[in-house]
């Protein structure tokens, strides 16, 4: 072969390898609540009200149920001092924790995120309030952070969190078998992500479906996944 001859292979687009930032204790205003740094003294009641009585909220975590509010206060306290996790509580419009998720598995470099660990109490459960969360965290991942993937994972057999994932704009890109084991039980793990050429699509979606005019007494007009195949 002559050392003019070349071997042409395929090959990924070339991106900006700038790196994206890391999250911190940022306060993120919605129409229903409001996300912030999760504070064990700040948080821990409301949290212990709405997520300590249903050993349900557990069963696809890694960690939980709690046998009392004293090992809950311990648990908060080793979530909010991770480096490479970050919890935020979700509050409802009166100012009371519903709720958690977590920016984990960043890769800066890369700029890829995950959201999980997410822990909903049975009152935040199939309200505004869970979607706008999820909307607010993604939108500060890409918008503010700079992620290009910002992914959502689950144990295969936890339905609604896969139904979830479909509804909130995630494309699911397979099935780890064996992937891991989780408190003494095989878990098949089930991944989904959204990149960011979708995200101004999925965003528009999101903010329609928020729209006080979506909402008629409460109840919604066009459901996300309706509005946003309509786009």
């Amino acid at each position: 072969m002559s050392a003019e001859a070349k071997t042409v292979q395929p090959v990924g687009p070339a991106v900006d390898t700038a790196r994206a930032a890391m999250p911190g204790p940022v306060v993120l205003e919605g129409r229903f609540g409001t996300i912030e740094k999760l504070n064990p003294v700040k948080h821990m009641t409301d949290l212990w009200n709405a997520l300590g009585h249903d050993d349900s909220v557990w069963t696809y975590l890694f960690y939980g149920p709690f046998q009392d509010a004293g090992a809950f206060l311990n648990f908060l306290g080793k979530i909010a001092d991770l480096q490479d996790q970050a919890y935020y509580a979700i509050l409802d419009k009166n100012g009371r924790s519903q709720g958690w998720a977590s920016l984990m598995r960043m890769d800066p470099a890369n700029r890829v995120i995950e959201v999980g660990s997410i822990a909903y109490g049975p009152a935040m459960q199939r309200t505004p309030l869970a979607t706008e969360a999820q909307y607010l965290l993604m939108r500060y991942a890409f918008e503010t952070l700079g992620y290009r993937r910002y992914e959502w994972k689950c144990d295969a057999l936890n339905a609604p969190s896969r139904r979830a994932a479909d509804r909130l704009g995630f494309i699911f890109e397979g099935l780890f078998r064996q992937h891991m084991i989780v408190k003494g039980r095989s878990r098949d793990t089930t991944w989904f992500s959204i990149i960011d050429s979708e995200w101004p699509r999925v965003k528009q979606a999101f903010e329609l479906w928020l729209d006080d005019k979506n909402f008629d007494g409460g109840r919604q007009r066009r459901s996300l996944a309706e509005i946003r195949n309509s786009l």
